[in-house]
């Protein structure tokens, strides 16, 4: 079988998205990059997903901050819209029910990250659903899981983020919280999401029946913050925010040289000979101070003081080769526009161009590939993201049989 042939994991499968903005979406991408035909309900009456509006957008005259044309689209939405197919249904008509009834019928999966009480209001929960398809899988996405949180029990990323304590374990101790760039709450949710779904779907191919699946931003997140047990940090006065160095682990941390800043990671006797032979000082290995590990978590600083004042001296490139010459692990540290250029991920498909389903490539801008190989699977992203109700003729028609006449009078009565 040539690459080109090779099938993608989830072929056959169908999930219907009725999520928005970044949790869920993301998730229901990496399923369409696994090759599931995911089937993105949105709101014809508020112009469909919330991140259609975020900006910049990319049309006919390429990038730009504000939209220009009607078919401009959002960096967000063609990032997250790829290789799924847009349909229009306004959920609080009621004749808009049976129609998603027999979406849910031709479904394995549907992905909903609503507000809790939401779904059941609209008549959509899983409860609903499970008597017209057994066999269905229903992942929920929510800030605080299926039955609501604290105050409104709506979350956005920073509010996850400062919940989950993450943003006091970056920074130095006295430092005000850091919130990190990344809207890590966003993105690991879906990850454990995915993973919940693809385990129920198995389960569901062997017993016949689906299931609820419920996953909590905070949850997901909080969980990561405890793979570090900062309550026995805390416990044998270790710090719990450590800045650019992690003593317990010395030498260890961000260091800056003449030119910018590099990573060097040396918790280990052999690391840590490295760096000191790096340094041009392999003296040091058989300083009392520095001879063991426990001895160099105890003079940290001392020892984080003597790389960065070597480090000063040299750019950072030389300071990288010279802790690699000796098998030290050791990075320079990247901008984010240069990281997402770096030739491997590139070549991996771990990143990959950003296109307009009508213009193309008018600008030079990348997106999120999907970062996993198979040897026997295709998987990624082929398709640009849809414009708002590409496919209503393609789902309604197609799949569930809905003649042109009907199709027009849902669409005449606002329920397309």
């Amino acid at each position: 079988m040539t690459e080109d042939a090779r099938p993608k994991p989830l072929a056959g499968k169908t999930v219907i998205d009725l999520t928005t903005a970044l949790a869920g979406p993301y998730a229901t991408l990496l399923l369409a990059g696994l090759g599931a035909r995911v089937i993105k309900v949105e709101n014809p009456l508020t112009g469909g997903d919330t991140s259609r509006n975020n900006a910049p957008y990319l049309g006919r005259d390429g990038l730009r901050l504000s939209r220009a044309h009607d078919d401009d689209m959002s960096v967000s939405m063609l990032l997250r819209g790829r290789n799924k197919e847009s349909v229009t249904l306004n959920l609080k008509e009621p004749e808009a029910h049976a129609v998603f009834l027999d979406l849910v019928s031709h479904a394995d999966v549907v992905v909903e990250n609503f507000s809790a009480g939401v779904t059941a209001r609209l008549g959509i929960d899983y409860p609903a659903l499970r008597e017209r398809n057994p066999k269905l899988v229903y992942t929920s996405i929510s800030g605080f899981g299926a039955q609501g949180g604290p105050g409104s029990g709506k979350a956005m990323d920073t509010i996850i983020q400062a919940l989950s304590g993450l943003m006091m374990t970056a920074g130095e101790a006295g430092d005000s919280p850091v919130r990190n760039g990344l809207p890590v709450g966003d993105l690991v949710a879906p990850l454990f999401a995915v993973v919940g779904t693809l385990a129920a779907v198995i389960q569901a191919e062997t017993t016949g029946a689906g299931q609820h699946v419920d996953v909590s931003m905070l949850g997901a997140l909080t969980s990561l913050v405890a793979c570090e047990p900062f309550d026995a940090y805390a416990a044998v006065g270790l710090k719990q925010r450590t800045g650019a160095m992690v003593p317990r682990l010395a030498p260890f941390g961000l260091f800056e040289a003449k030119d910018g800043w590099f990573a060097l990671c040396g918790p280990t006797d052999a690391f840590a000979g490295g760096v000191f032979r790096a340094m041009g000082r392999p003296e040091l290995g058989e300083d009392e101070r520095f001879r063991t590990r426990d001895a160099r978590v105890s003079n940290s600083d001392k020892l984080h003081a003597s790389i960065g004042a070597w480090a000063s001296g040299l750019s950072k490139a030389d300071a990288v080769d010279a802790l690699a010459r000796e098998g030290v692990p050791a990075a320079e540290v990247r901008e984010p526009v240069d990281a997402v250029r770096d030739p491997l991920t590139l070549s991996r498909r771990e990143v990959v161009p950003l296109t307009h389903g009508r213009y193309g490539p008018t600008a030079d801008i990348t997106g999120t590939g999907l970062p996993i190989s198979f040897s026997g699977s295709d998987t990624g992203f082929d398709r640009a993201a849809p414009e708002l109700g590409e496919h209503n003729e393609l789902v309604y028609g197609g799949l569930l049989g809905y003649s042109g006449e009907r199709i027009a009078a849902l669409g005449d009565g606002g329920v397309l």
